[in-house]
């Protein structure tokens, strides 16, 4: 079924299903369980399939906030995100996919432990061109494009953080996957796959939904830090491996 033993489409939904529900609490997380998980048992379906559940994700979560989108700070990082999405595609296609990982996962670590020692950086307009257009790549090579915006929002309202993410994501996975399309990568298993997923999505989201009200403020912050520092970690472990 899809090229691959049904004991490791278990696996793998087991591992979408906890992390739809991170997901659901701080904004960010399926990329950071379910992509390891999907490259270990499933090489041949990354990126894809990261993307496809992604977007799949990102789509009902917003359904839900949307009234909460800062649509002002998306001006400036979706479009910043085409380029990088362009980027993501030629490393693919050039470099190796190990030496791009751990790049990214050593600047992700970077990044959360400034953020653990320094004072609010200010959202502004550079700052999410860079935001966007590091996301473009990191997400389209890797499909965990998620920690560089989840940063820079990090001292911002739950809800915000959230819906805005979702947009981000939607747009951003999108971009991926169309790009990977020009670039004659795209299959359709991983497509199929995903939309047998998604009653697991559903159940994630709901699951955490009813639980992420116990987060606020600095709990919230800290919990949205610690996944994008294991989001690093994990990728940092998977491309030595």
């Amino acid at each position: 079924m899809f090229g691959v033993e049904l004991s490791v489409i278990v696996v793998i939904a087991v591992s979408v299903l906890v992390g739809t529900f991170v997901q659901a609490i701080v904004g960010l997380g399926v990329g950071l369980v379910a992509a390891p998980v999907i490259a270990l048992t499933a090489p041949d379906l990354m990126p894809q399939l990261g993307l496809w559940i992604a977007f799949g994700v990102a789509l009902v979560s917003l359904a839900g906030e949307r009234r909460h989108v800062d649509w002002r700070a998306l001006a400036w990082a979706l479009p910043a995100r085409i380029p990088g999405t362009a980027a993501g595609v030629w490393l693919v296609l050039h470099f190796d996919a190990r030496l791009l990982g751990i790049a990214v996962a050593v600047m992700v670590l970077v990044a959360v432990g400034m953020s653990l020692r320094t004072v609010a950086v200010p959202m502004t307009g550079p700052r999410l061109l860079a935001a966007g257009f590091t996301s473009g790549v990191t997400g389209t090579a890797t499909s965990i494009g998620g920690p560089p915006m989840a940063l820079l929002f990090q001292r911002r309202r739950p809800e915000e953080i959230r819906a805005t993410l979702a947009v981000f994501f939607v747009v951003g996975a999108a971009l991926s996957l169309a790009g990977l399309t020009v670039g004659g990568s795209l299959e359709t298993e991983p497509l199929a796959l995903a939309v047998l997923l998604m009653p697991v999505v559903l159940v994630g989201l709901a699951a955490g939904v009813r639980l992420r009200g116990r987060l606020a403020g600095a709990r919230f912050r800290t919990a949205m830090l610690s996944v994008c520092a294991l989001s690093a970690v994990v990728l940092l472990v998977r491309s030595l491996a």
